[in-house]
């Protein structure tokens, strides 16, 4: 009888020693969508457990639709939605969902392109023809017309639009169907053997929009009102987790293909193209400026037709993001 204490304290505290991120971690479930530019940022993190090395306890949920996290998060199905699409984000915000926005996670990054062989020299010959691009109501629809209209004086009614998915629109203008496409430079990469000509820069002109340096955001982590205030430190590790996991894929980008082979089973060369892309793809921020971006697309969504309600100011969130660039 004398062994049993010693034995059972022994144990406890080798446990204890061994796995304190499994017996005393804050729990915290966080859906992605596992595609798109989500999938590398997503899956980086978690394969790479950057928020389990902040002491959480993570359930990663995974969705094959775009607009999963934030369907899941407006029923609280998920406590943060990572990589939301930033019009949503916006949009169940202003609808009355009790979720605040406390970062962003991604740019709205988009090149106008066209076949090397075309005639058209400039963004301004695009009157009149047929241009591919993601659908109405997304958030790269909405800044690529609203580019148009402001920086190249090209009204809606001027052009015509092939809406579409990367692959989709990527087809079109190989197949001559389109006579531009407004493509992401990963999908530009993965295009070797097609010879294009770049246009213009969606975030360079996003810039030149605003009269502003803060690109525009394709994508924002949203979390649950009442899982934030519950667990104020969970989401700002979170946070610092995503930052890290930033920081770790702009330096280390053969790493980055390993996991997307791995996690998305893509061949070697369409995830070294994809990784080489980080840097332009992804953000762990939300500064003023980046707000005010944030809220420049959503008056454009809105006065396109997209949404009838204002996003308020307390959808933003900028305490945990404050406290997470203190932490490493």
């Amino acid at each position: 009888m004398k062994l049993i204490k010693p034995i059972t304290t022994a144990l406890f505290l080798t446990l204890a020693t061994a796995a304190p991120n499994t017996l005393f971690a804050q729990k915290i479930k966080v859906g992605y969508w596992t595609s798109g530019f989500s999938l590398g940022f997503g899956a980086v993190m978690e394969q790479m457990r950057f928020a389990e090395n902040q002491g959480l306890n993570v359930e990663w949920v995974k969705f094959a639709e775009v607009n999963g996290p934030t369907r899941a998060i407006v029923s609280n199905a998920i406590d943060v939605a990572f990589a939301a699409p930033s019009t949503n984000s916006m949009g169940i915000a202003a609808d009355g969902v009790p979720v605040k926005i406390v970062l962003a996670t991604q740019i709205a990054e988009a090149q106008i392109v066209v076949l090397d062989s075309s005639p058209i020299k400039s963004v301004g010959d695009l009157k009149s023809k047929k241009i591919g691009m993601s659908p109405p109501g997304s958030a790269t629809h909405a800044i690529a017309t609203a580019i148009l209209d402001h920086n190249f004086n090209l009204k809606p009614n001027e052009y015509s639009i092939a809406p579409g998915n990367e692959a989709q629109l990527a087809q079109f203008l190989s197949q001559k169907e389109i006579d531009a496409g407004v493509l992401r430079s990963v999908t530009l990469a993965q295009m070797d053997e097609v010879k294009l000509r770049k246009l213009a820069s969606m975030v360079d002109e996003w810039k030149r929009l605003t009269k502003g340096n803060a690109p525009p955001i394709l994508a924002t982590m949203i979390v649950y009102n009442d899982y934030l205030a519950k667990n104020p430190d969970a989401v700002v590790k979170f946070i610092a987790a995503t930052r890290n996991a930033l920081e770790y894929g702009s330096k280390n980008k053969p790493r980055v293909a390993e996991v997307l082979q791995k996690a998305a089973n893509m061949n070697a060369a369409d995830a070294r193209a994809y990784a080489a892309q980080w840097d332009g793809a992804y953000i762990a921020s939300l500064e003023p400026a980046d707000i005010a971006s944030l809220k420049r697309m959503y008056d454009i969504v809105k006065t396109a037709g997209g949404a009838t309600k204002d996003v308020p100011d307390s959808a933003f969130d900028t305490g945990p993001y404050t406290r997470a660039k203190k932490i490493k």
